[in-house]
C-alpha cells in the first residue's frame, strides 16, 4: 500500500509560483517513478511531469521550461515547482505512482491562477 498526500495549492495571479508537494508512505520509495497529473474544470486529466528513481525527468509539452520536478529521497517527497502561471494551468493537481501494476493517487491539491 502506497499513499500520496499533496500539498501547496492556492490562488495566485497570472505570472506567478507555486510549489506543490507530495509525500508518500512506504519503504520502497526510492525507486518509485513518481508523477504529476492536473484535471482542469471541465477537461480529462493529463499528465504533467515525472521523474525516475534516478532524477530522470521528462515533462508536458505545455509546461515544459515553466515547470520544475523534483525528490527528496530521505524525506520522500517529490515536488513541483510551477512558475509562470497562467490562468490556462487551472486544475486540481495529483500525484501519482504506479506500483506492481496497481496506481496510487493522492487526494489532490486545487491550483487556481486567476487575477
Amino acid at each position: 500500500q502506497v499513499q500520496l498526500v499533496e500539498s501547496g495549492g492556492g490562488l495566485v495571479q497570472p505570472g506567478g509560483s507555486l510549489r506543490l508537494s507530495c509525500t508518500a508512505s512506504g519503504s520502497m520509495f526510492t525507486i518509485y517513478v513518481m508523477n504529476w497529473y492536473r484535471q482542469g474544470p471541465g477537461k480529462q486529466r493529463e499528465w504533467v511531469a515525472s521523474i525516475t528513481s534516478a532524477g530522470n525527468t521528462n515533462y508536458a509539452e505545455s509546461v515544459k521550461d515553466r515547470f520544475t520536478i523534483s525528490r527528496d529521497n530521505v524525506k520522500k517527497s517529490v515536488y513541483l515547482q510551477m512558475n509562470s502561471l497562467q490562468p490556462e494551468d487551472t486544475g486540481v493537481y495529483y500525484c501519482h505512482t504506479r506500483v506492481v501494476r496497481t496506481d496510487y493517487w493522492g487526494q489532490g491539491t486545487q491550483v487556481t491562477v486567476s487575477s
